[in-house]
């Protein structure tokens, strides 16, 4: 493997995962991973249904308003991190950018958002 910028971004994406978890989110990488030697899509590998609030670390409450906005928006960024093709995945520049972009409103409830919605809006 060539150390490249790619892969610190991918170890960001890894480190905000764990973050917003609350655990390593090891299982998730395999999924998002094996996806890279198969022909099916990496939403299809994963229930499509989890919501993203079962997702998160369960010993903090869920967040409501502005911070549901961030929560979605740092998972979006943390997807796009951790996608299997190196090449496909953010440079730190557009990291960065997104962060202090205004977070988009919610277009449906917190609650109810899954990962296939976050999987299908990910930044790159």
């Amino acid at each position: 493997m060539k150390v490249t910028e790619k892969c610190d971004v991918y170890s960001f994406g890894v480190v905000t995962m764990e973050v917003m978890m609350g655990r390593h989110p090891g299982d998730l990488i395999s999924t998002l991973s094996s996806h890279a030697s198969s022909s099916s899509s990496s939403i299809s590998m994963i229930p499509q249904q989890t919501l993203l609030k079962d997702m998160l670390d369960q010993r903090i409450s869920l967040p409501k308003n502005r911070a549901a906005e961030g929560v979605v928006h740092i998972m979006k960024i943390a997807l796009a991190c951790l996608h299997p093709s190196p090449h496909s995945r953010p440079a730190m520049g557009n990291i960065s950018s997104e962060f202090a972009t205004k977070w988009p409103p919610l277009t449906k409830p917190f609650c109810t958002i899954t990962l296939e919605d976050i999987l299908s809006h990910t930044c790159s």
